[in-house]
């Protein structure tokens, strides 16, 4: 059975969080007493994913001491550290780690979110259809913080745009994906005009692939930390959610 691997996405500074992050990285930010990078690593293990990429750029070295410890005493998950000097955005990840994530279906996981996510009942979802990408959605999104979606009768994405001005819809990207190989047969092959050199999955890929990803609502639990206000909301909320889950305890 091929290796079932995850890429967790966490290198960004997280500005947004002003003064939080500036000695701090994002992922590691605390949801009540716990770091939300060991959520993540803890739910990963959970969830049965035997190999999880972290790519890491802002305070790195605070990410790889955390990394270290925790890897100590969790030996079933196996942690990569991909190290950005320049960030090389979401896709640009993806692409440099390319031989790693191989053929098979991988998930694809911003480490900004919260959430008790069943990966497993996605990844099955994914294999029943035959297109290259599942994204998860969430509807009444807020268009300033989310990528904006519109869906046909059978769920499969007609169009993608990164917070757009004028949204067409209410349904928005849920920052968790599965693809396999077949996602790069969809990146640009011009490079020029990109701030830094970096790829974008919302900018310069997943736009590009109209009509061929399918759309996954499961209504779980899931809140994007990305400001002050929403990291509030995201620890009160997370008492209730941890309260009522019976099967897994952090």
């Amino acid at each position: 059975m091929p290796l079932l691997k995850a890429f967790l996405l966490v290198a960004g500074r997280g500005e947004r969080l002003g003064s939080l992050t500036a000695a701090t990285p994002k992922c590691l930010l605390p949801i009540n007493g716990t770091p939300l990078l060991q959520i993540w690593l803890q739910h990963l293990e959970y969830s049965g994913i035997d190999e999880v990429l972290i790519n890491t750029h802002w305070l790195h070295e605070q990410v790889e001491d955390f990394v270290e410890q925790w890897s100590a005493g969790h030996k079933q998950l196996k942690i990569i550290l991909y190290h950005e000097p320049v960030l090389l955005g979401s896709a640009g990840t993806l692409l440099a780690n390319r031989q790693w994530a191989g053929p098979e279906p991988f998930f694809i996981i911003y480490g900004d979110n919260l959430t008790r996510f069943d990966l497993q009942k996605m990844l099955a979802f994914h294999g029943r259809h035959r297109q290259p990408l599942t994204i998860r959605i969430y509807r009444g999104v807020d268009p300033k913080r989310a990528a904006i979606v519109c869906l046909d009768e059978n769920d499969i994405v007609i169009d993608f745009e990164e917070k757009p001005e004028k949204p067409k819809s209410d349904v928005g990207a849920g920052g968790i994906y599965i693809a396999d190989g077949g996602i790069f047969d969809y990146y640009p092959k011009l490079r020029e005009n990109r701030r830094s050199g970096a790829l974008d999955l919302s900018h310069h890929v997943l736009p590009r692939m109209i009509g061929k990803m399918k759309a996954y609502d499961s209504g779980e639990f899931s809140m994007d930390i990305g400001t002050p206000e929403s990291l509030a909301e995201a620890r009160r909320k997370w008492l209730e959610v941890m309260h009522g889950d019976t099967c897994f305890k952090l």
